[in-house]
């Protein structure tokens, strides 16, 4: 499949690494091990606890479908009902992955047919981008990766609700993936605001924006694509040029 080239590569920087006592290693691998636990814990009770609330909400749809008269006001629930489907859709997810991650590091990874995936991305982000102006495309293929579905489905969101977020009316973003070799490339590319040179290295830090004009949002997407791909064992690429946008490449192992 024609891979939609965009600017030279620039590699995420790798950080320091601290020279500890081993006594000092121990205790910390304790606490951050405990650190995780306690999170994992809270974010168990609120998948658990958010499906009370959104039942309510799915229940109350179903009232108010019997009460609306116009057809604009159907269509305005209709989609309100989808954007909740969504949310308890992705709150699932999320109790699988925290069930997932409390296994082995080898227990994540499944061979993941990306054509579902991309073509689910496509519908979620269709209405967002017709919205704002810009061109979305989104090329499906039959290839197979070696990751996991919630994990890959989140990065490739994230990257594209950022490329959606930075890209003014008028402008293009491009999902595109090839294989290579055995590995499988996923490009996110838009034509947007880009990246400064100088901010290129802090791209994938928490509470970081491209964009400071950007108030939107905590700046957590590229951090939370960063720590997932760590996890898997992926590559994350960018390459980005000021005032001509930008490239994200998720480079996964695909399926023997």
């Amino acid at each position: 499949m024609e891979m939609i080239s965009f600017l030279d590569a620039v590699p995420f920087a790798e950080t320091g690494v601290w020279n500890v006592p081993s006594t000092g290693s121990a205790i910390r691998r304790h606490a951050d091990e405990r650190g995780n636990d306690f999170s994992a814990l809270l974010l168990a009770m609120a998948g658990h606890d958010l499906r009370q609330p959104l039942q309510v909400i799915t229940n109350a749809h179903d009232v108010l479908a019997q009460t609306l008269i116009s057809e604009e006001q159907r269509e305005e629930l209709a989609r309100a009902e989808d954007a909740t489907r969504q949310l308890a859709g992705m709150l699932g997810q999320l109790v699988e992955a925290l069930q997932l991650r409390e296994r082995s590091g080898d227990d994540l990874h499944r061979l993941i047919p990306l054509r579902p995936i991309l073509e689910d991305l496509a519908a979620e982000f269709a209405e967002a981008a017709q919205l704002k102006g810009i061109t979305f495309l989104v090329t499906v293929t039959r290839s197979v990766a070696f990751s996991h579905p919630v994990l890959l489905t989140s990065m490739l969101r994230n990257l594209i609700r950022n490329a959606i977020d930075y890209t003014p009316a008028g402008g293009g973003v491009f999902v595109t993936s090839r294989r290579c070799g055995a590995e499988l490339r996923i490009e996110v590319r838009d034509t947007g605001v880009g990246i400064r040179a100088a901010a290129l290295s802090r791209v994938f830090e928490a509470f970081q924006r491209a964009d400071a004009s950007q108030a939107d949002g905590l700046g957590l997407g590229l951090f939370i694509v960063k720590h997932a791909a760590d996890l898997l064992g992926h590559r994350v690429e960018v390459r980005s040029v000021e005032e001509r946008g930008s490239s994200f490449t998720l480079v996964v192992d695909a399926a023997p």
